[in-house]
């Protein structure tokens, strides 16, 4: 048994995963921003689940909810950041301050929980990190260029974390879901206010009032979260989990699009140093 904390546990794949490590035999410390939304959670599971209530940009919130986390139940031994949201706009249609408001809490609020639970998991030489992005970093689609930006960057710090914990007995790992069908695409979904006419038949066409994705997508959020408890639980989980046909799908085409540029030009890539 191990403790899971776990951010955005109200609904969707946050609460799969809280609902999946439950059903594996760990202790949950389920957290979304009103308390009474992961209640239910620590009704049914009473010994199992603390509930608490966390905004994970406030930084006292995040350092009380491992000490409360810690009091409970020993310690964090799983920590998987999952609260966040999906906002869509043009580039040059971002607004300032919704693109803050984006990357103080997907990326910032990573940085403050994972900063968090290091201390303990360093100190007993044991843990796991979980940071979710989105295959939206690999295939960044029209309309997604801010999201895609902030799930890169949880990307790649994950990837230097992994090699600075993996002599300390810690695991990191990013997890990129397709589409699931929860409520990312419908009431967690937010978008600039005012559109530039010139992007209608670009980032426009994935505004919500013409999106007819939510409620239709292929991923089933408890086999989702299944998958993620299978991978922590081995005890060798991985530098990147995929989720879903379409993750995998869109990542390898990504990949072989982007060899196949690195191949065309590879020879003025090799130009560029001293000559020997």
């Amino acid at each position: 048994m191990s403790t899971w904390l776990i951010t955005g546990c109200s609904t969707g794949l946050g609460r799969a995963f809280a609902e999946a490590a439950l059903a594996h035999g760990h202790d949950v410390v389920a957290t979304a921003r009103d308390a009474a939304a992961v209640q239910d959670l620590a009704d049914a599971n009473p010994e199992h689940v603390l509930p608490l209530a966390l905004d994970v940009t406030d930084d006292a919130q995040v350092s009380g909810a491992v000490r409360a986390a810690e009091e409970r139940f020993g310690h964090v031994d799983v920590l998987v950041n999952n609260a966040g949201y999906g906002y869509r706009a043009a580039v040059e249609e971002g607004e300032d301050d919704a693109v803050r408001r984006l990357f103080d809490t997907h990326f910032d609020g990573t940085v403050r929980t994972i900063k968090a639970v290091l201390p303990g998991m360093r100190s007993r030489r044991s843990g796991a990190i979980v940071n979710l992005s989105s295959i939206g970093a690999r295939i960044a689609p029209e309309g997604s260029g801010y999201y895609a930006a902030v799930k890169a960057a949880i990307e790649a710090l994950t990837l230097s974390l992994r090699k600075e914990l993996a002599p300390l007995g810690v695991s990191a790992t990013v997890v990129e879901p397709g589409g699931f069908r929860t409520d990312f695409a419908g009431r967690s979904l937010t978008q600039s206010a005012t559109p530039i006419a010139d992007y209608a038949d670009t980032a426009g066409r994935r505004r919500k009032e013409h999106d007819t994705a939510h409620g239709t997508q292929p991923g089933d959020p408890r086999k989702g979260a299944e998958a993620l408890v299978t991978a922590v639980d081995s005890g060798r989980p991985p530098y990147m989990l995929l989720l879903g046909n379409d993750a995998s799908d869109g990542f390898r085409a990504a990949l072989d699009a982007l060899r196949a540029e690195v191949d065309e030009w590879e020879a003025l890539s090799r130009s560029t140093d001293f000559d020997a």
